[in-house]
């Protein structure tokens, strides 16, 4: 397959034009959607560069001036929410463009999300149906653009900010979140180092992944799991050692979007180890999940290793044994420089019982194959940090 073929509109569950080149699509899709003043929110590192140059004088030469927020942390705080809404209300936007990873992009949504609320950010955390406190009029549009492929925030409902009273992340969810249009563009993604093109590729897998072994009943997203699982170990190696192959940078683009939207299924152990950590230590959310992979994988082989044989034959595996599928991932991680503990992250068990608890609240938690408490969580970091499996 050449990247020529690897092209096209689909809708699930939000609309999305795939393929080299499509950024140029974005002036339109902005118009079709209404929007004439859009804010583009991305982070510093992209704010400077000459992709976002180009897309701003094609919107000004299209008629739509663009704004500019690019005050997004790594991993995003309220404060960073609240200072892009000032900008958005001082420059009398009426759209977003969310351009970059998964935290531009879920900042982006929070912003469009707050517009027109009078609560707090944290009264729309996802839980029950809080997302029925929000004022729907006036939420803004969102067209999504991302530049790495990983969280799959494109084509999600939420967002995830960290609490900084709390030093805990929260997923905010809303509907009215989900962007209008998203534009997966690989040649975006080319400029992804091979350490970012690791730990969000990681990220894809473990959505895709612990989606597939989550125990709800959800066939469509275990189906996309299947697929997005197949493509990352196709693809994210590929792409770590050769930056410029489009194929596969196209191909890990669908397979983050497939993993975001396979965890409507659910996540589970990995997820909620990861948050606490990012939360109070600031590490790269794609790169710990990486970590945390093999050991949670692991822990739940006693309800997942049926459904493990099943996925390794589909992805073409000569031995479908568990303890393959397992060596599979260590090995990957290897090829890909991702660390095996905790330890190698700089963390010690120093707040070990405080994350045990708060992994123990966090939604992925739920859906883990196996039920899981604070004590066994409480295991799994310290598994991690020994390196024991």
């Amino acid at each position: 397959m050449n990247i020529e073929q690897l092209r096209g509109n689909w809708n699930y569950p939000t609309p999305i034009r795939f393929g080299r080149g499509r950024i140029v699509e974005l002036a339109e899709v902005c118009k079709s959607a209404g929007i004439s003043r859009p804010l583009m929110v991305t982070d510093p590192g992209l704010a400077g560069l000459n992709m976002v140059a180009n897309i701003l004088s094609r919107n000004e030469s299209a008629g739509l001036p663009t704004g500019v927020f690019s005050g997004v942390q790594a991993n995003p705080v309220s404060a960073n929410v609240d200072a892009g809404l000032e900008v958005y209300r001082n420059g009398g936007h009426d759209g977003v463009i969310a351009l970059g990873g998964g935290s531009p992009l879920d900042v982006a949504k929070a912003i469009a999300l707050m517009l027109p609320q009078s609560r707090p950010i944290w009264e729309f955390e996802d839980i029950g149906d809080n997302f029925k406190r929000a004022m729907v009029e006036g939420i803004a549009p969102v067209v999504a653009v991302p530049t790495t492929a990983g969280t799959g925030s494109e084509v999600g409902r939420c967002s995830v900010i960290t609490d900084e009273a709390t030093h805990t992340k929260k997923i905010i969810f809303h509907p009215k979140m989900l962007p209008i249009t998203a534009i997966l563009d690989p040649e975006l993604t080319v400029g992804m180092s091979p350490k970012m093109t690791a730990g969000t590729g990681f990220d894809a897998l473990a959505h895709n992944l612990e989606a597939y072994c989550a125990p709800t009943c959800h066939p469509m997203g275990e189906g996309i799991a299947v697929e997005g699982t197949r493509l990352c170990h196709q693809y994210l190696g590929r792409a770590y050692r050769d930056g410029s192959d489009l194929v596969a940078r196209a191909q890990m683009l669908a397979a983050a979007t497939m993993g975001a939207t396979a965890f409507q299924k659910g996540l589970g152990a990995v997820h909620a180890l990861s948050h606490p950590i990012g939360a109070i230590y600031g590490t790269h959310h794609g790169l710990t999940n990486a970590v945390f992979l093999p050991y949670v994988l692991q822990f739940n082989r006693p309800a997942i290793e049926p459904k493990i044989t099943r996925l390794a034959a589909y992805m073409g595996f000569a031995d479908t044994r568990f303890e393959a599928f397992l060596e599979w991932i260590l090995e990957l991680r290897q090829q890909l420089d991702i660390p095996h503990t905790l330890t190698d992250l700089g963390i010690g068990d120093e707040r070990f019982e405080e994350m045990s608890e708060m992994a123990a609240v966090d939604p992925p938690a739920e859906t883990n194959p196996v039920p899981v408490g604070k004590a066994d969580l409480l295991g799994l970091y310290q598994m991690a940090l020994s390196g024991s499996l």
